[in-house]
């Protein structure tokens, strides 16, 4: 054994032995737990956008399949359903006037609702397309024009909104 050294003393000295006995103090385990919580609530933030993103890019693409399911029917039968037929006339053949000559088939499985649970609104003739029709839906928010996520989803470019109905006698 060496002359001054107890046995209990580690060979980096009695602070070292200290050291490794003592662990982590409050502090140092708050300041873990605050960056921890830190980096929760980025990721959190990131994947809460993402979510939105994805809808408003899921309602750009059910109004580009409305708008291929309505050009097959117009090939069909000449003309797009009424504004009164609507989109349930992709679905299952109309039975009120203008009944469409040669519908064949379903032209889409179902008429789905925007990602935020609304219906779509169509309207022919368009206000907007007014050779064609306009087909939209308000966004998150459910009104008209917005930002992100409540951004109107529409078949035209310029953000120009058809007339709201309104209904008769108002």
């Amino acid at each position: 054994m060496c002359a001054g050294k107890s046995r209990l003393e580690s060979p980096r000295g009695p602070r070292a032995r200290a050291w490794s006995r003592r662990g982590f103090t409050l502090l140092e385990l708050v300041v873990v737990m605050v960056i921890l919580a830190l980096l929760a609530g980025a990721v959190t933030l990131m994947v809460v956008r993402r979510v939105g993103e994805a809808r408003t890019e899921r309602a750009r693409l059910d109004v580009e399949n409305f708008g291929n399911a309505l050009e097959h029917y117009r090939l069909d039968n000449q003309d797009y359903p009424s504004g009164d037929q609507g989109l349930e006339a992709l679905v299952t053949r109309p039975s009120t006037p203008p009944e469409p000559p040669n519908w064949t088939a379903r032209y889409i499985k179902s008429v789905p609702n925007d990602p935020w649970g609304r219906a779509y609104h169509y309207k022919y003739p368009g206000t907007v397309n007014q050779e064609g029709y306009d087909l939209w839906s308000w966004g998150k928010d459910g009104k008209e024009g917005g930002v992100g996520e409540d951004a109107d989803v529409n078949n035209w470019r310029e953000q120009k909104a058809p007339e709201p109905v309104r209904a008769e006698g108002g």
